[in-house]
C-alpha cells in the first residue's frame, strides 16, 4: 500500500448512460449486487487512497449516498458534488440551453470544490483492476509539479462485442510521455481490424496502441488549468447543445501549450465495462471469475 501523501479519488458518476438504457453507475454486477464502483473503491482503499469524491447528477445523489456511505464510513473521507450545467460556467455566457452534461473535463473540474491533494480520476462504470490504482498511487506519491499521468490500456483489450465505443487514442515518446490524445468516438471491430469511423473517413488503428480509459492522476494545480481551458472551450462551443469537453482534449491542450507533462504509466492489465445492456452478462461473468480465483472476497465489504 502507498501511504506517503494524502490521495483523493474522483469518481465520475454523472453520465446519462444513453447507450446502456439505464443508470449503469449503480447497477449490480457482483455476487451480492455489487456495482463496478464497489470494486474500484475497494481497490483504491487497498492502494492507499483515503478520500473519495463522487461527481453525480442531482437526481441520483441520494441513491449513490445510500449505497456507498455505509460502506466507506470509518474507512475514508467522502464527498458528493453535483455536476450541474451552470457550475463553473461564467455568468457572461447566460443559462445553458442543453440537457447533456458538459463532459469529463467539466466533471473533473467539479471536484475543485473539495480536492486540495494529488488525485486520481476514474469512470464509475469501468473496472480498472487493483494494479491501476497501485500504479496511480505510486506515481502521485512522488510526482513533481507539472507532472500528471494516465494509466495506459491496450486498444484491443477495451472494446465491446456489441457496438462501437469511444476511446482516447494515444501517441507517445519512447520514454512514455504522452504527445497527443485523440478522442475517437466510433471505434469498432470490422473484418479482423479495429476501425475508427468518422465523417472524414475510416482509419485502421494499432491494436496494441495505448488508450485512455479515463484513468488519470493529477496534482491539484491541474484544476486552475482545467478551469481556464474549459472557459476557452465554452467561448467556442457554448451554443452547441451536444458539445462535450473531454479530458483527452484538455490534456492535449496542456501538452501542446507546454503547461504540463502527462506520463503513460503501467497498470492497465485488467479492464471491462458496460457501454451497452448486452455487456452486462459478460461483466458479471468476469467479476465472478475474479471472485472464484480469490482476487476478491465473496462479501466485498464484510
Amino acid at each position: 500500500m502507498n501511504n506517503q501523501r494524502k490521495l483523493a479519488l474522483l469518481i465520475m458518476a454523472a453520465g446519462m448512460g444513453s447507450r446502456y438504457g439505464g443508470i449503469k453507475q449503480i447497477d449490480g454486477f457482483g455476487p451480492n449486487g455489487e456495482t463496478i464502483m464497489d470494486y474500484s473503491l475497494h481497490d483504491a482503499l487497498k492502494a492507499g487512497f483515503t478520500k473519495f469524491v463522487f461527481v453525480v447528477r442531482e437526481e441520483i445523489r441520494q441513491t449513490v449516498q445510500e449505497i456507498f456511505l455505509p460502506k466507506l464510513q470509518g474507512k475514508a473521507e467522502v464527498h458528493f458534488v453535483i455536476q450541474s450545467l451552470e457550475k463553473f460556467v461564467p455568468a457572461k455566457f447566460g443559462a445553458p440551453q442543453r440537457t447533456k452534461p458538459w463532459g469529463t473535463t467539466h466533471a473533473m473540474l467539479c471536484g475543485k470544490e473539495v480536492i486540495n491533494e494529488p488525485f486520481a480520476v476514474i469512470n464509475a462504470d469501468d473496472f480498472y483492476g487493483y494494479q491501476a490504482f497501485d500504479s496511480l498511487a505510486s506515481f502521485l506519491n512522488s510526482a513533481e509539479e507539472g507532472n500528471h499521468c494516465m494509466v495506459g490500456y491496450k486498444l484491443k483489450d477495451v472494446l465491446s462485442e456489441h457496438g462501437s465505443v469511444s476511446r482516447g487514442y494515444a501517441e507517445r515518446t519512447p520514454d512514455n510521455l504522452l504527445t497527443t490524445l485523440t478522442e475517437l468516438t466510433t471505434i469498432e471491430k470490422e473484418n479482423g481490424q479495429i476501425i475508427s469511423k468518422s465523417a472524414e473517413g475510416n482509419r485502421v488503428l494499432d491494436p496494441d496502441a495505448p488508450v485512455s480509459m479515463n484513468c488519470w492522476g493529477f496534482l491539484p494545480s491541474a484544476f486552475e488549468l482545467c478551469e481556464s481551458l474549459f472557459t476557452k472551450f465554452l467561448e467556442e462551443n457554448f451554443q452547441n447543445p451536444k458539445s462535450e469537453y473531454y479530458i483527452a482534449l484538455m490534456v492535449t491542450s496542456m501538452i501542446e501549450q507546454r503547461l504540463g507533462k502527462v506520463h503513460i504509466i503501467p497498470g492497465g492489465d485488467t479492464w471491462f465495462g458496460v457501454t451497452y445492456q448486452q455487456d452486462k452478462e459478460s461483466v458479471r461473468q468476469s467479476i465472478q471469475a475474479l471472485v472464484k480465483s480469490g482476487k476478491y472476497p465473496e462479501q466485498l465489504w464484510k
